[in-house]
């Protein structure tokens, strides 16, 4: 089996390439300018060399058909794009292209070529919005709040159109928040992580956060890898709603966080409301019983556990630094 994962180098793409070559697959990954990009995710988990990368940009059709002509991959993974919610205020337009247009063009591409290739495409529990307290199912209606969650949504549907339209073996993976030690630190929770490491080891920094109150359904990045292969074992495609099922708030992470340190995170922590989003979530949870039902997949790790392998991935990276 050939697979092509567009976006290989981010957390999700790296722990997608080494699950797919364990089970035998000759893996390709795209990124814009494969040439100058060095695939340190890759690197990290030992597998660099092992991925055939290609360069590729999302929003260019023209570049989107010459790389599936030139792999003609079984399984498509559709990673690309850009991924933080909060840096989607600040690039709206390149939000929505990359990740709306790329969805886009990877499926009229796959259109034309006529070839029997299966498309995971990645979703996001963002497109829900506020889910009030309750658990989202495939069925509760999409209520984006930001330019990131705009495009999810544009893209979830752009997929579902061509499933129906066209008959294309097409799925969305409706992913709630997962986490891992490949986070880059313009994420909240690898700078919770690596603060508290920091401050445990005599740093006397202060962690500045925005709204801790918000909820979340933390996952593990590595198990969500399994979720996105099995969607494509299915004989018919569907979209799926990835989660664990248990929301906990931001004070709560870092909480976890400084206590495996036996330290008081309010007593190192600074709220700033220059890190508050224009509009934000609430509360917001998954609930992944259909993926249970259909895929047998079922989460392994919460919140606690996501924090516990954070933080010693930090420490062992901090030791082999020093």
């Amino acid at each position: 089996m050939r697979a092509l994962i567009c976006g290989v180098s981010g957390q999700d793409g790296a722990y997608l390439a080494r699950f797919l070559l364990a089970r035998g697959y000759e893996v390709y990954g795209t990124s814009r300018d494969a040439e100058v990009r060095s695939f340190g995710n890759l690197a990290r988990l030992g597998i660099a060399g092992q991925v055939a990368t290609q360069s590729m940009a999302s929003n260019d059709f023209r570049s989107v058909l010459q790389v599936l002509s030139r792999v003609v991959p079984d399984e498509i993974y559709n990673l690309a794009g850009q991924s933080s919610v909060g840096l989607s205020f600040e690039q709206p337009v390149e939000t929505l292209e990359s990740i709306s247009m790329g969805t886009l063009n990877l499926l009229e591409a796959m259109r034309f070529l006529g070839k029997p290739m299966r498309l995971y495409s990645a979703g996001s529990g963002e497109c829900f919005g506020d889910t009030g307290g309750a658990r989202a199912t495939e069925d509760t209606p999409f209520r984006p709040r930001s330019p990131y969650a705009v495009a999810k949504a544009t893209a979830h549907w752009l997929v579902a159109n061509y499933r129906e339209a066209y008959g294309l073996h097409a799925s969305t993976g409706i992913l709630f928040n997962h986490e891992s030690p490949l986070r880059s630190r313009r994420f909240v929770t690898r700078k919770i992580v690596a603060a508290a490491c920091a401050i445990a080891a005599g740093s006397r920094e202060r962690l500045t956060l925005g709204n801790v109150d918000i909820h979340r359904d933390w996952g593990w990045a590595p198990e969500y890898a399994e979720a996105m292969w099995l969607m494509l074992q299915q004989s018919h495609a569907a979209d799926f709603v990835i989660a664990t099922g248990q929301a906990h708030s931001l004070a709560s992470f870092a909480e976890a966080a400084f206590r495996h340190f036996n330290l008081d995170w309010h007593e190192h922590t600074d709220s700033s409301p220059g890190l508050f989003r224009p509009a934000d979530i609430a509360y917001s949870c998954g609930d992944a019983g259909k993926a249970a039902s259909v895929l047998g997949w079922r989460p392994k790790w919460s919140m606690p556990q996501v924090v516990q392998g954070m933080i010693e991935a930090e420490r062992s990276s901090d030791t082999a630094a020093a």
